[in-house]
C-alpha cells in the first residue's frame, strides 16, 4: 500500500504545481490588446451568379 500512497501523493503534487502555475499566469500576465484585420476575398462575400 505505501506505493499507492506515494503515487497519489506525487500525482497531487504535480496537479497542485500545474494549478499554481495557472494561477500565477492569470495573476501576473496581462494580455496586450491590438487591432486585428482579416481580409475576406470578394468571391466569398459576393459569389458569382
Amino acid at each position: 500500500m505505501p506505493t499507492l500512497f506515494r503515487f497519489l501523493f506525487i500525482c497531487a503534487v504535480i496537479a497542485g504545481s500545474i494549478y499554481g502555475v495557472m494561477v500565477a499566469l492569470v495573476t501576473f500576465v496581462q494580455p496586450s490588446e491590438r487591432e486585428v484585420t482579416i481580409r475576406i476575398p470578394s468571391e466569398r462575400v459576393n459569389p458569382p451568379q
